[in-house]
């Protein structure tokens, strides 16, 4: 009988194969070679009928690939050229609620590794906790708080595999301080910068939206905006050695006031999505200009 020791080695191995496996498989269909990858949040797909050139490869097809299950995202990989640069582009992310592990929700972060992705980019749809926050605002992210992970639940959870980097990975400069500074000249250039916020995202499991008191809880452990994805991802980016940028479109105020008849829900988010997304289009367009 294998040692425990013994299982857990052949485990990563094995994984990492597959992320090997499903990189070989894409650079073999596509002459791409991207440096920044740009994961694509609820109703942001958009983003990625930017890029010209275009090379689509619907998620069930790509060997080891997850499906979306979540109304506004498509589920594809497209791959294509954005002001001249080569990128990669998720239309529909994975989740944690959709009963995927965070190895799953994850997948795609090491396989842009493996593919040779410099930068990655995260986009998410956010409620906004921040009093000061308005709906259709774009918050870059500067910090995050991974409740998820106060109870344990991380995507590098396990043996560490050290081809994609160290056991114990620095998360206190997660999000790029030039990537940041960078991202909010180019807002303001773009004449987007009167609804530009910095702040901190906080990611809940889900797939419910937040109570009234675990609102109040978020705001005073200082989350600016909550969502249900990209922390995991950014996690493994950082890992991996990815510079990461992060923008939060908040799409609905969260509800903090019991006496309130607002109500969170998801059609409100894709449809402020809707309104705000030219912007956020041309925020990231001129923005993977300069990188």
């Amino acid at each position: 009988m294998a040692s425990p020791s013994s299982s857990l080695s052949v485990s990563c191995r094995s994984r990492y194969d597959d992320y090997k496996e499903t990189a070989d498989w894409l650079l073999v269909q596509t002459k791409q070679r991207p440096r920044v990858a740009i994961i694509c949040g609820s109703g942001l797909g958009a983003l990625a009928d930017l890029l010209e050139d275009q090379i689509v490869f619907p998620y069930k097809e790509i060997p080891g690939f997850p499906t979306s299950t979540v109304a506004g995202h498509a589920g594809q990989l497209v791959f294509g050229k954005l002001q001249g640069r080569e990128c990669v582009c998720m239309q529909g992310r994975f989740h944690f609620y959709e009963g995927y592990s965070l190895h799953t929700v994850t997948y795609p972060v090491r396989v842009f590794f493996l593919l040779g992705v410099e930068t990655l980019i995260v986009t998410n749809a956010a409620g906004g906790l921040n009093g000061n926050y308005k709906v259709g605002d774009i918050m870059v992210i500067k910090d995050h708080i991974n409740l998820p992970g106060f109870g344990g639940e991380s995507p590098l959870v396990g043996r560490n595999d050290d081809r994609f980097g160290v056991r114990f990975p620095c998360m206190s400069d997660a999000y790029d301080r030039n990537l940041r500074a960078l991202a909010i000249e180019t807002a303001h250039e773009q004449k987007c910068g009167n609804f530009l916020q910095e702040g901190v995202y906080c990611m809940v499991a889900g797939p419910n939206y937040e109570t009234i008191a675990e609102c109040n809880v978020l705001r005073k452990f200082g989350a600016d905006a909550v969502g249900m994805s990209t922390v995991p991802e950014v996690t493994v980016a950082r890992h991996c050695g990815l510079r990461v940028l992060g923008l939060s479109l908040i799409t609905n105020m969260a509800v903090t006031d019991y006496d309130s008849n607002e109500q969170a829900n998801h059609e409100q988010v894709l449809m402020t999505t809707s309104l705000r997304a030219q912007e956020l289009q041309r925020l990231v367009r001129h923005l993977v200009k300069k990188l």
